[in-house]
This record gives C-alpha cells, sequence and structure tokens, in this order.
C-alpha cells in the first residue's frame, strides 16, 4: 500500500506556494500532480476539500502580490466584514506605480499611489486600511461609492470626518470629485445597499432628503417602530421591503408594524427591488403623490 504524503496542516487549510512545498520536502511534484491538490493560480495550490470562496482567493493572490502591494477595494471590505462582491468576484489589487502583476482572470489590478500609512495587515493578508479602502471605493461612479462608504461607517471601521480630511489632503488624486459627493451622500445609518439605493432615488430626483433610521412615537412617547426613511414633519415612511419579508413570521411582524404605524398616523410607502433598480420614477411620483395628498411637500 502507497503511503500517504506527510502533508503539513498549513497545506490542508490554506493555499501555498507549490515550489515552496516542493523545496522543503513537504510535497513532491508528482504529488501536486495528484488529486488531493487544486492549482488556483500559478504557482499556488490549495487541498482539494478547502472551501473556493473569496477568502481563500484572497490568501492565494497575497502570496503573489509585490513588495508594497496589498488586497484592496471591494476586497478590502470583504476582509473587514463587508460584503459589497457580486458572484464570482475578482480578487481587487491595489500596487504600487512602478511595480507590475501579472494578469489573470481572478484578479483586478488597480495600480495607484500606496503611501505605507494607507496599508495594514488581516490575518497576515497585506490590504489596504479601511479609511483607504473607503477612499478607493468612494472614488467610484454612484451608487456602488455611496453604498461602499454607507456599509463602512455603519460597521464602524472609520468615520466620515477622517475621510473628510483625507479628501482634502489629497485634492488632485482621480475620483476625487466622485468622492467629495460621495461623502456628502454618505448615511451611517443605513442598514443595507438597496436601502442606500432607495436614499439616492430619493435625492437625486431631486426630493428633500429623508431622515435615515427614524424613531417613530406616539402621543405618549411610546416607542412604536424605527422605519428605513422618514420625513417626520408628513409622518411619511419610507421602506425597502427584502425577499425576507415574505415568510410567514415576518410577514405577520411587518403586519402588525404597520397597523401600529398607521395608528400612530403615519403613512408607509413600501418599495422592492424591482421599483429601486429598475422603476424609481415610480417611487418618486408615490412619495410625490402622498405628499400632495397630505397637504404639503417632502
Amino acid at each position: 500500500m502507497a503511503r500517504r504524503p506527510n502533508v503539513p496542516p498549513r497545506l490542508r487549510f490554506a493555499p501555498f506556494r507549490g515550489s515552496a512545498a516542493v523545496a522543503n520536502g513537504a510535497l513532491s511534484r508528482g504529488m501536486l500532480r495528484g488529486r488531493s491538490w487544486r492549482r488556483l493560480l500559478p504557482d499556488i495550490y490549495v487541498h482539494v476539500d478547502s472551501p473556493l470562496d473569496h477568502r481563500t482567493w484572497c490568501d492565494a493572490v497575497a502570496l503573489l502580490l509585490p513588495r508594497g502591494a496589498a488586497i484592496g477595494g471591494s476586497s478590502a471590505a470583504y476582509l473587514w466584514g463587508v460584503d459589497l462582491l457580486s458572484r464570482d468576484a475578482p480578487v481587487a489589487v491595489s500596487v504600487p506605480r512602478g511595480r507590475r502583476l501579472t494578469a489573470h482572470p481572478r484578479l483586478h489590478v488597480t495600480y495607484s499611489t500606496l503611501p505605507p500609512a494607507d496599508l495594514t495587515t488581516f490575518a497576515g493578508i497585506p490590504v489596504t486600511t479601511p479609511l483607504r479602502t473607503a477612499f478607493d471605493l468612494g472614488r467610484t461612479p454612484r451608487p456602488g461609492g455611496v453604498v461602499a462608504l454607507d456599509a463602512l461607517l455603519r460597521r464602524r471601521l472609520l468615520t466620515l470626518p477622517a475621510l473628510r480630511t483625507l479628501v482634502t489632503a489629497r485634492d488632485g488624486w482621480p475620483g476625487i470629485r466622485l468622492l467629495r459627493q460621495a461623502c456628502d451622500l454618505a448615511e451611517p445609518l443605513s442598514e443595507s445597499p438597496m436601502e442606500t439605493r432607495l436614499r439616492l432615488v430619493v435625492v437625486e430626483h431631486g426630493l428633500p432628503r429623508p431622515v435615515a433610521q427614524h424613531e417613530v412615537r406616539d402621543r405618549q412617547g411610546r416607542f412604536v417602530a424605527r422605519v428605513d426613511l422618514a420625513y417626520p414633519r408628513l409622518r411619511l415612511a419610507l421602506e425597502y421591503e427584502g425577499d425576507h419579508h415574505r415568510e410567514r413570521r415576518a410577514f405577520r411582524h411587518d403586519l402588525a408594524r404597520l397597523n401600529a404605524l398607521r395608528a400612530a398616523g403615519w403613512t408607509v410607502l413600501r418599495f422592492t427591488a424591482d421599483d429601486v433598480l429598475h422603476d424609481p420614477g415610480r417611487i418618486v411620483r408615490n412619495i410625490v403623490d402622498v405628499a400632495r395628498t397630505l397637504g404639503a411637500r417632502p
């Protein structure tokens, strides 16, 4: 019976350089070609039982980074606990100008100035700091840039004043105008990307900015509900309804909550992803029509 290779635990749970594993005698080149190992990138392998999630890909890419480079953008946000990624998204990498990283379909490389203060590590992986991550993502067009800032601010990974200070210090960088606009539109209280998108639909169509996460109380001052967005003067609430609201228990809770809001004198408009993404004009028309019925503008 063939002897099973004595594989160090590190090789079972994280990507590794094949050449290094061969050089230190952990594996042979023949073993690397066997069914136990999966080749992810040039010279980068992982045990076949390891999950191929984005974290694994970040670990793999980190092994190829040139000096001064780091996981950045939406991949850095993912490592910091903010998942903005689409399915099978490539790993975003920030590389200092003057250095190069071989192109690969699993990589999205951005070449930029990377001061040492913008870099840190996460579980041993070189990564841009939360502040630099926000600086980079906020320089992308709306709504993505604002969605990213809201999510990072919500997790208290940075503060808006600190980001504004960095914007001032780096006036003239590419995309800085977009970042200034994103800072003006950002809302740390926003609880989901779709809630952010709903707020942007309202504001970008010329309506006043609604209050985020407004607490509604009855005439006796008792808490009734916290609504996604609100025009308190009109007692008008705007709510984003995700698919989870269709579940029986959520539906019953939502119905009781809606009745309580109505009893407190509030009007509630509820919108879905289809409204936000495909028919924003209808959202605005609904708000304006209700405001007129209530005898005022939002």
